[in-house]
């Protein structure tokens, strides 16, 4: 599962552009992505703790996919009027890279998920990282997977699927020295 790649991107559209940037997303975007080979899955989420308001997940067969031919027919310079359009009136977070900890390495439809950013860790610390993870989630949210994503930057990304559709609260504690590391904690809704 190490080599599976993610496309993680968390967006917040103005009040006046919400409508469109969701039909946009759902008719166009999502489509036109699962359609490039290498693209697994594509799922949408609407924040209810934290900040941007939407987040996409991608599940790639290889962090390669992004550099792919395919892929650059339909994204960069090539992407649609409409994407253009849409995508430059949007605050935009986009991380991608490599998973490194992977349970099964495919996003799963789940209650919730949540997402940790941590930067200034060496990506060797990941799989201490996951059971940190999973021992500082409120064990009431029913964690059903964590999986460590490194982004290109080098950050690293906890990124837990929930069963039970709580927030889930942190214990910080519980992420020993991770949790000076530790600087963006946000919860999503399945979209």
């Amino acid at each position: 599962m190490a080599d599976k790649g993610f496309l993680l991107v968390m967006m917040q559209p103005p009040p006046a552009l919400e409508e469109e940037f969701n039909a946009w997303y759902d008719t166009e975007h999502i489509p036109e992505r699962l359609s490039v080979p290498g693209f697994v899955t594509g799922l949408r989420y609407v924040c209810v703790s934290g900040h941007p308001r939407y987040l996409a997940m991608y599940d790639l067969e290889s962090y390669d996919v992004l550099h792919s031919p395919a892929y650059h027919k339909v994204g960069y310079d090539k992407a649609s009027p409409w994407t253009k359009r849409v995508t430059s009136r949007v605050k935009v977070m986009r991380f991608a890279g490599r998973q490194v900890v992977a349970a099964s390495g495919v996003t799963k439809r789940s209650a919730r998920v949540q997402v940790l950013r941590f930067s200034g860790l060496a990506s060797g610390s990941a799989v201490d990282l996951a059971r940190a993870v999973e021992t500082a989630i409120d064990p009431r949210a029913m964690p059903l997977q964590t999986r460590i994503l490194l982004h290109e930057n080098g950050e690293l990304l906890a990124f837990t699927e929930l069963g039970a559709p709580l927030d889930p609260a942190i214990d910080v504690r519980a992420l020993g020295a991770f949790g000076a590391h530790l600087d963006l904690v946000n919860a999503y809704a399945p979209y």
